[in-house]
């Protein structure tokens, strides 16, 4: 009977070991080595090293002169991602998509019918980085407003970095806004150095 508890203790011990720590060690190894940049969490930095953020998790941008994202269930906090839950008519949804709408077209100065969906509706995270490039060329026009730049120079932005569907197949076009609003900096500060 000893010896039965023993093998029963050192298969728990072991187990516990390969299971538990073990298979977990392998697998962070290999994210590692074949994916050093997702493992990370696909961290932006600056030409300084210093994170700006991860092109996975959406941030909150108000001036003027920035793309903004989709609204955030969770007013950006990836602490607590998560939508509202709220139904497609449910009254506080319904109310707070028509006050997003009502401040788009203001803001944007367009027609409701021009608004992308995905500017008024949160999605399911609440930290959606994305926009459809439809969203982005909602925005030129006042981004490049702000800037004091051409519009085409924004809409060149906008095509260069508009990401294809996944495989080619697997979703839809879309504009990371972080990485947007980071090439938008960027290339406008070249264009202010050079006059």
């Amino acid at each position: 009977m000893i010896k039965e508890i023993k093998q029963g203790i050192l298969f728990t011990i072991v187990s516990m070991a390969l299971l538990g720590g073990g298979y977990h060690a392998l697998l962070w190894a290999i994210g590692r080595a074949a994916f050093p940049a997702q493992a990370e969490g696909s961290l932006i930095r600056r030409a300084d090293g210093t994170v700006v953020g991860s092109r996975l998790i959406a941030q909150k941008f108000t001036l003027p002169k920035y793309f903004q994202p989709r609204p955030s269930g969770v007013d950006y906090n990836a602490a607590s991602t998560g939508g509202t839950n709220y139904g497609p008519s449910n009254v506080d949804h319904l109310k707070a998509v028509q006050e997003r709408l009502d401040a788009i077209t203001k803001q944007e100065g367009v027609a409701a019918g021009q608004v992308p969906s995905e500017m008024v509706t949160a999605s399911g995270a609440g930290l959606d980085p994305h926009i459809p490039p439809a969203a982005a060329e909602l925005q030129a026009a006042r981004v490049a407003a702000a800037r004091k730049a051409p519009v085409e120079s924004v809409r060149e932005l906008i095509r260069a970095h508009t990401e294809p569907p996944t495989f080619g197949f697997l979703g839809r076009e879309r504009v990371n806004v972080l990485e947007l609003n980071l090439a938008l900096d960027e290339a406008l500060q070249l264009d202010e150095a050079l006059k």
